[in-house]
C-alpha cells in the first residue's frame, strides 16, 4: 500500500466528519452559560478538545471491534474503513487506540484544572471523564460490547446530550439550572437520530452478523418510527425551552430547520430500501447542526436584544 492510501485509511477511520457533531453539543453549553453571564474561553476550548477527542476514540475503538469481530464485512452498505480493507493492522490500531486515550487523559486533566471549584467537582468529572473513556472504546470491544445489545442509542444521548451539554454548562456556570436538560435532551436525540440512520441502512448485515442494534430490535418498520420520534422530541424539546425560560422570539429561530426535519422524517417512512438510508447519514448530519446552529444564534440574539 502506498502512502497515500494508509494516509487515506486512518482519516477513514478516524471520521473527521462526525467531530462537528460533537462539537455541537459542547457549544450548545457554551452558549448557554454564555446566556446566563458565565463564559471561560479557556474551560470551552479545552472542553471541544476533550469532546473531540473522544469521538476519534470511539470511531477507532468502533472500527476495531467490528473488525475483530468480523461485523463489517464487504457486502454491507455503509463504508469499510482502514482495518477491513486490511491497510490498517490490530497492533496499529490499537496504539492509536492508547495513544488517543493519553491525549484525552491530558485534554481532560486540563479542563478539570482550569474549570474545577471544588475537590468534588475535580473528584466528579473525573469519574465521569473515565466512563466516558470507557464508553467510546466498550461499543464494540470486549466479550459483551453494549453496541451490539441495542445500548448505542441511550449512550449516545447520554454522552452526547446530557453530559456534553450539561457538563459544559456546569464547568463554566457552576450550578444546576433544570432546563438545560430540555436542549441537553434535544442534542442527544438529534445525534441519536443519525447512529440510527446508520443502523437502519445496515439493518440487514447487522443482523446477520449478530450485531442487535435497536434498529435490528425494532425492526425496519418501527425503527423508521423511532427516527421520526427522535427528530420530532428534538423540536419538542427546544420549544418547551423557549417558553419556560428563553421567552424569546429569537428563541424560535430553531424552527427554520423544522421543515427539513420534517422532509426527512417523511422520506424515512417512506423508502424501505436499506440503500435509501445511504444518502441520508449525511442528511441527517446536517440536519442535526443546523438545529444546534440556529438555537444557539438564537440564545445569543436574545441575550443581544435583553
Amino acid at each position: 500500500m502506498t502512502e497515500i492510501s494508509r494516509t487515506q485509511a486512518w482519516l477513514e477511520s478516524l471520521r473527521p466528519k462526525t467531530l462537528p457533531l460533537a462539537f455541537a453539543a459542547i457549544v450548545v453549553g457554551t452558549a448557554l452559560a454564555w446566556w446566563q453571564g458565565y463564559f471561560d474561553p479557556l474551560v470551552a476550548v479545552l472542553a471541544l478538545i476533550t469532546a473531540g477527542l473522544l469521538q476519534i476514540l470511539s470511531n477507532l475503538a468502533n472500527d476495531y471491534g467490528d473488525a475483530v469481530k468480523g461485523s463489517d464485512k464487504p457486502d454491507r452498505l455503509g463504508p469499510l474503513r482502514g482495518m477491513q480493507k486490511g491497510v490498517i493492522t490490530q497492533p496499529q490500531m490499537k496504539r492509536a487506540l492508547m495513544i488517543t486515550v493519553a491525549l484525552i487523559c491530558l485534554s481532560g486533566l486540563a479542563l478539570l484544572s482550569a474549570a474545577y471549584q471544588g475537590i468534588g467537582d475535580f473528584i466528579g468529572f473525573l469519574v465521569l471523564g473515565g466512563l466516558s473513556i470507557i464508553a467510546a472504546i466498550t461499543y464494540t470491544v470486549g466479550t459483551r460490547p453494549y453496541g451490539y445489545i441495542g445500548l448505542g442509542d441511550i449512550s449516545v444521548l447520554i454522552f452526547f446530550g446530557w453530559l456534553s451539554v450539561m457538563g459544559s454548562w456546569y464547568l463554566q456556570a457552576h450550578n444546576i439550572h433544570p432546563a438545560i436538560f430540555l436542549p441537553a435532551t434535544a442534542c442527544g436525540l438529534l445525534a441519536t437520530a443519525v447512529l440510527n440512520i446508520n443502523n437502519l441502512r445496515d439493518i440487514a448485515s447487522d443482523s446477520e452478523n449478530g450485531k442487535n442494534t435497536l434498529a435490528v430490535r425494532l425492526g425496519p418498520v418501527n425503527a423508521r418510527r423511532y427516527h421520526v420520534c427522535l427528530l420530532m422530541g428534538a423540536l419538542l424539546c427546544l420549544v418547551l425551552f423557549n417558553l419556560i425560560s428563553l421567552h424569546s422570539v429569537w428563541g424560535w429561530l430553531f424552527i427554520l430547520a423544522a421543515p427539513l426535519l420534517v422532509k426527512q422524517a417523511r422520506y424515512v417512512l417512506r423508502e424501505r430500501d436499506p440503500a435509501a438510508m445511504r444518502p441520508m447519514l449525511e442528511q441527517t448530519v446536517k440536519a442535526a447542526l443546523l438545529t444546534n446552529l440556529l438555537f444557539v444564534i438564537g440564545i445569543v440574539g436574545s441575550r443581544l436584544a435583553a
